[in-house]
């Protein structure tokens, strides 16, 4: 019930830190959340600090929205959100880990379902299916953000 994907990216890990973290940028790297908002008056990332992102599933037209917390803020490390069910309890989190390597930095992308029944159950029945998707998705969103970061003719 986890997965991730690790891109090299030629660029400081605190630069590409402060993209991914920046949930406002979300939608320009993500192949299924095309919007992020800041809630509670939020303007910049920290722990416990939530947003809001919409999400259109599997790109296919089951659009929603999911409200999600700050669980890691480390610039240049790490940067870790849960999507909150009904009562505020995590079911899934999302994890930037940044690794600094000669000439760049390895960024890694994981989700982790939370244990419960009703997960494990869908898991079951589904997670060879949604693992595949996570896992094309996050090698995409990983990817989009190494264009941006590699660009030459980008602005820092």
């Amino acid at each position: 019930m986890q997965g991730s994907v690790t891109v090299r990216m030629a660029a400081p890990a605190e630069e590409i830190w402060r993209l991914v973290s920046d949930i406002t940028n979300t939608g320009k790297f993500s192949p299924e959340t095309f919007d992020a908002e800041w809630l509670g008056g939020a303007t910049a990332p920290a722990v416990g600090v939530k947003f809001r992102g919409h999400v259109n599933r599997n790109g296919w037209g089951l659009k929603y929205w999911t409200v999600c917390r700050i669980i890691a803020c480390e610039p240049g490390r790490e940067f870790a959100f849960t999507v909150l069910g009904r009562g505020g309890a995590g079911l899934n989190t999302w994890r930037y880990r940044f690794e600094p390597v000669d000439g760049g930095t390895d960024v890694t992308e994981s989700f982790e379902l939370q244990p419960t029944p009703l997960l494990r159950l869908y898991w079951l029945m589904a997670g060879w299916a949604r693992g595949r998707t996570n896992t094309d998705g996050m090698r995409a969103t990983l990817e989009r953000i190494k264009a941006v970061v590699e660009d030459p003719t980008r602005q820092s």
